[in-house]
């Protein structure tokens, strides 16, 4: 099992977001860390990170440093890739 980190943009990403979504996501990405990559998505820019996670309509940017999930950017899809 690998460990999530937030960068402090991620966390203020989340910030921003209404409670109950806040509140998915993180709970989502807790599950996602059994098996990071089981459910993540190559991105084709690597930019702005090398994976995400679909949660709804909300995406998490990710990389994977020493098996651990180090989440870069929260937000909804219309968003997060500008």
């Amino acid at each position: 099992m690998s460990d999530v980190f937030l960068t402090r943009r991620a966390l203020q990403d989340l910030k921003r977001l209404d409670p109950p979504v806040k509140r998915k996501i993180l709970e989502t990405l807790r599950e996602y860390t059994s098996a990071p990559l089981d459910r993540a998505r190559k991105l084709t820019d690597p930019r702005i990170g090398t994976y995400r996670y679909r949660i709804g309509s909300y995406r998490a940017i990710f990389d994977l440093v020493d098996g651990d999930v180090v989440v870069l950017r929260v937000g909804h899809r219309k968003d997060i890739y500008s």
